[in-house]
């Protein structure tokens, strides 16, 4: 696995922080309460429901949560490549010398590796999947096309290799109106941003991720997963028979 994500730590820079402002309320959209002549002032929050879960079973739901802590492991770094990766976009744009670009890119790297190289080691096949799939999310291009801008087609070339020797691809795109998985990604993600269980970070892709839940009305399909263990168990018996 080590090797399968260090492909994704050039997508990273030194990220900046900033203070917000207070600003002057807006009370257009306000409502007021009235009594024995003093105003009080309601201001009443949006509430968004999406349709609740239809498991077919508790194993299916075992599954589904399962998952939703894979998503909220792989999660944060997305979010984090995108903000380096914009970072990242604004500095080598005040560069001219490619020269200069190419080893600012690789510094970056290498701060990065320092900084993340631990954690990211840690992630499992499937983590690592749902971190390709989101930082096409995040960022609006697969990671193949932010290492290709940012390298060379050649590093992405090879790079997607190695990836692929762990059954990965880095030109995996994010599609939760098509794709199962990314469809259970997108209903924990915004599920998660309803319950500020995750910090919202606005996707570089355009979707109505509403709509889409609302079109599964809260089907949970996790038969994928099933069959993954399933035969994971299978090949582990087989070793136990050997071993006899």
């Amino acid at each position: 696995m080590k090797k399968l994500l260090y492909i994704v730590f050039i997508l990273f820079s030194t990220m900046s922080f900033a203070q917000i402002k207070d600003s002057l309320p807006d009370f257009s959209d306000d409502y007021y309460l009235v009594k024995e002549g003093d105003t009080l002032m309601i201001q009443l929050k949006e509430v968004t429901v999406l349709p609740k879960h239809k498991f077919k079973s508790h194993t299916d739901a075992n599954y589904y949560y399962w998952f939703r802590k894979k998503v909220f492991k792989a999660y944060p770094y997305a979010v984090l490549a995108s903000q380096r990766l914009d970072s990242l976009n604004l500095r080598l744009s005040r560069i001219d010398d490619n020269s200069k670009k190419r080893q600012y890119v690789r510094r970056v790297q290498k701060y990065v590796e320092d900084e993340l190289s631990e954690q990211i080691k840690k992630m499992t096949r499937t983590e690592g999947r749902i971190l390709i799939k989101l930082i096409h999310r995040q960022t609006g291009k697969t990671a193949f096309d932010n290492i290709k801008n940012l390298r060379s087609g050649w590093k992405a070339f090879w790079y997607n290799t190695t990836a692929n020797i762990f059954k990965l691809s880095l030109k995996e795109e994010y599609n939760p109106d098509y794709i199962n998985e990314d469809y259970l990604i997108e209903d924990i993600l915004q599920r998660a941003f309803i319950d500020q269980h995750l910090q919202s970070q606005e996707p570089k892709l355009q979707f109505d991720a509403f709509e889409i839940i609302a079109n599964q009305r809260g089907n949970v399909d996790v038969e994928e997963y099933k069959k993954m263990f399933s035969k994971m168990k299978k090949k582990k018996n087989r070793r136990a028979k050997k071993k006899i």
